[in-house]
């Protein structure tokens, strides 16, 4: 089967063409520490071919929820070497998502302040989970043009601290509703400067901001994570397709690692007027970068999936939370563990480091 096959992505030899997505798990501390749950977290899964860390937050600005971790202070950098060092003991491959959830947050934690977004528009239709339960989302302030300056070389910092701490690359969460998902989003961007208005300049931040990470650690070690057709967030595009094909365009002029093509999740309704096309045969085949397919697939979707040839790799969520050894598990057609989504989004070892192994 391709799925155990070795394979290259830029300079890393990964044993197996499985990765274990980004995933939000909540078990850092306070200050955005991670500790030894974490450090044995990842290792327990150290058979993906390639490990993606849940999102980290590239600054204070950028926090969106608690317990959620950071990579922009020495404490934390310091944190996430035990992780990179026990998982490069065990051969393990990890790479770092680099976070800014913009206007995704709420000001309970963080100490007061409003989270900022590329206009003074809220989500709405859903609820954040803050340290106080859920609340609505309030009104973020808008972002000056010199403030998207400075976090386009916070992404950057944020890059060169993850590989001070180990990391084997980093990945720009483009996806999901965050703040570089955020510009390119009419919902959420009514700018009129360069980095609102035409399609040219709503993907202008995302592309900034992958032109600095490659300026900071390499090409061959960058990555990122798009969302075309998912509507997390309050995510809405006027034209969902022109918008991606143009960012995907521009990211072909530039020299990096590898695009994560997230699909819509059917956990959501489909968006009226989004077109029913297959993401990745859609935008797939656009994408000149070595291509990773992420979302609901399982063993032989995963399979099919890399017989069409068009990605390369492909990353499992929920499937590696609840099995560990998934790789194992699919070589033997074993049985698969549930996951508990109680325990999902925070608390301690349960639902998190405690998912049984297979005997043998």
């Amino acid at each position: 089967m391709k799925l155990f096959d070795k394979t290259q992505l830029g300079k890393l030899t990964l044993k197996n063409r499985m990765a274990m997505s980004a995933m939000t798990r909540s078990r850092a501390d306070i200050n955005g520490v991670v500790g030894d749950l974490t450090v044995e977290y990842y290792t327990q899964r150290v058979s993906a071919g390639l490990l993606f860390t849940e999102a980290i937050t590239i600054s204070e600005q950028a926090i969106g929820s608690p317990f959620t971790p950071g990579i922009f202070t020495p404490e934390q950098i310091e944190a996430w070497k035990k992780v990179t060092k026990a998982v490069h003991d065990r051969g393990g491959v990890i790479i770092a998502q680099l976070w800014h959830t913009g206007r995704a947050g709420h000001s309970v934690d963080r100490k007061g302040v409003l989270p900022v977004a590329p206009s003074a528009v809220a989500i709405t239709g859903m609820k954040h989970f803050t340290s106080q339960g859920l609340k609505d989302y309030e009104i973020p302030r808008a972002l000056t043009v010199d403030e998207i300056k400075q976090i386009i070389l916070d992404y950057s910092q944020a890059a060169r601290n993850a590989m001070a701490a180990g990391f084997d690359g980093v990945e720009l969460h483009a996806a999901n509703g965050y703040l570089p998902n955020q510009f390119l989003a009419e919902s959420a961007n009514k700018r009129i400067d360069e980095y609102g208005g035409s399609i040219e300049n709503k993907t202008r931040f995302v592309l900034e901001v992958m032109q600095e990470l490659i300026r900071a650690v390499g090409g061959d070690k960058v990555g990122i994570k798009i969302s075309p057709f998912h509507p997390y967030g309050d995510m809405l595009l006027d034209n969902p397709v022109a918008t991606y094909t143009h960012l995907i365009e521009e990211l072909n002029k530039l020299d990096f690692a590898y695009v994560e093509l997230m699909k819509r999740s059917p956990l959501f309704p489909a968006v009226s007027g989004y077109p029913e096309d297959d993401e990745i045969e859609l935008f797939g085949q656009l994408i000149k970068h070595t291509l990773i397919a992420n979302t609901g697939y399982d063993k032989v979707s995963a399979e099919t999936e890399l017989e069409k040839g068009i990605a390369k790799i492909i990353s499992f969520g929920t499937l590696f939370l609840a099995n560990p050894d998934l790789p194992k598990r699919f070589e033997k057609d074993a049985p698969l563990n549930q996951p508990d989504r109680a325990t999902m989004f925070g608390g301690g070892a349960q639902g998190y480091i405690d998912y049984p192994f297979l005997n043998a």
